[in-house]
């Protein structure tokens, strides 16, 4: 019987892909420990929109000139792309957004203002972004829906022996809950949410913008509803994402911005929208950013969304070890078999803002806060973190050097 091996990535090759790896800080190599919030662009992004705005950029959908029918061309191939890479049953439940944010906004207000009303409960979790906590929260007390968190254990996991208690504080309508949490690394179980959403009649929205970087995403496999992205966290462009809806709630839900493509004909009396996607894409849309989008979706096939996971998880693991060996550390979230590349962590007396400006003076990039969940952090009981995150192109070298830095911290500061 043949023996299937996972492919494994060089990330000391990939890195040559980054530019941004070839200048110093503060005379030392960069270190960029900080993907979680964003992650740097190899050259194939780069030369795909420069590429573009040197050849053939124009407006979409306007004009039958050869640059607009390029530009179009170009737009509307990145969507097919990116709807692939999540498995979309169809381009035209593939809507392009600002970022992951403004998709999950857009389910809040066009879906949530109807749906949601006295009586209705809408769940998200201890664990969610501020993107996907703050929309629901408005929304809920916007419609007099109420508003209910998901707890979670002190390894930063969901509490799922919670859901029957929610279940019985009113009709759940709306179940919103990040896939990869972006403070902690967790891999929530959103198959088991989703079952166990649609058990109550409500609708399933995930926020994968910490999750499609880093693992093999399929919206059909989830069963999800609706599912939020940005093109920056996954070696694309900032100013584009992505929201992929079921078709049937998308064509009955009211639009968010009016004019422009959005349109299908204005009477003084009345107007009429235009077919999905465009429903929900009004004005001119991130035309390069899209076709960047599609490059950096091109960019990750080709290592594998497989090979990545498998990276980050031994990164973490690695990270974890040696991070240990500090005196007084205090490492939160699960096991690195259950997270993405993700470890966030507290020295006792230290605050995170101090331990990342030393770490800069030695060229490594950490994020320091509360990383927009402040609810989150309460439940940790500390202010703020100090995170590392990885991504493709991080090495065992860095997370060596983070190690180094930090005891640097503690001879400070300690």
């Amino acid at each position: 019987m043949a023996i299937e091996t996972r492919p494994k990535l060089d990330a000391h090759k990939l890195r040559a892909d980054f530019p941004i790896f070839e200048q110093q800080i503060h005379g030392k190599p960069l270190a960029y420990l900080d993907s979680a919030v964003t992650s740097q662009k190899p050259r194939q992004v780069l030369d795909a929109m420069r590429d573009f705005y040197e050849t053939s950029y124009g407006n979409v959908h306007r004009g039958v000139y050869t640059l607009s029918e390029r530009a179009t061309a170009g737009f509307e191939g990145a969507r097919a792309k990116v709807a692939a890479f999540v498995n979309a049953p169809s381009e035209r439940e593939l809507i392009y957004t600002r970022s992951a944010t403004e998709a999950i906004n857009l389910v809040a207000y066009a879906w949530g203002l109807d749906n949601l009303g006295p009586g209705d409960v809408a769940v998200v979790s201890e664990l969610d972004h501020h993107s996907n906590f703050v929309p629901w929260q408005y929304i809920a007390g916007r419609t007099g829906a109420s508003f209910r968190t998901i707890p979670i254990d002190d390894n930063g996991e969901l509490v799922l022996d919670s859901l029957d208690e929610l279940a019985s504080s009113g009709r759940v309508k709306v179940v919103a809950n990040n896939l990869v949490s972006n403070a902690l690394g967790t891999i929530n179980p959103i198959e088991q949410l989703t079952a166990w959403a649609h058990e109550q009649g409500a609708i399933m929205v995930v926020d994968a913008a910490q999750a499609a970087p880093h693992l093999a995403l399929d919206v059909q496999a989830l069963d999800c509803d609706f599912l939020a992205f940005s093109s920056h966290k996954m070696c694309g462009p900032s100013g584009v994402g992505a929201l992929w809806g079921r078709r049937e709630l998308l064509e009955k839900m009211s639009p968010f911005n009016l004019g422009g493509q959005m349109i299908h004909k204005v009477d003084l009396d009345k107007t009429t929208w235009n077919e999905l996607p465009y429903k929900f894409e009004a004005g001119t849309p991130a035309i390069a950013e899209a076709v960047g989008f599609g490059a950096a979706v091109d960019y990750l096939n080709e290592i594998g969304l497989d090979a990545i996971e498998q990276h980050e998880h031994e990164l973490a693991a690695y990270a974890i070890d040696k991070m240990s060996e500090i005196d007084g550390i205090r490492i939160f979230g699960p096991p690195p078999d259950r997270r993405a590349g993700i470890v966030s962590f507290d020295i006792p007396g230290i605050h995170p803002h101090d331990a990342a400006q030393i770490l800069d003076w030695d060229g490594i990039a950490v994020r320091a806060g509360h990383h927009c969940t402040q609810p989150l952090m309460r439940r940790l009981g500390v202010a703020a973190t100090t995170r590392a995150s990885f991504y493709l192109y991080t090495i065992p070298e860095e997370i060596d050097r983070l190690v180094e830095g930090l005891h640097k911290v503690k001879r400070a500061l300690g």
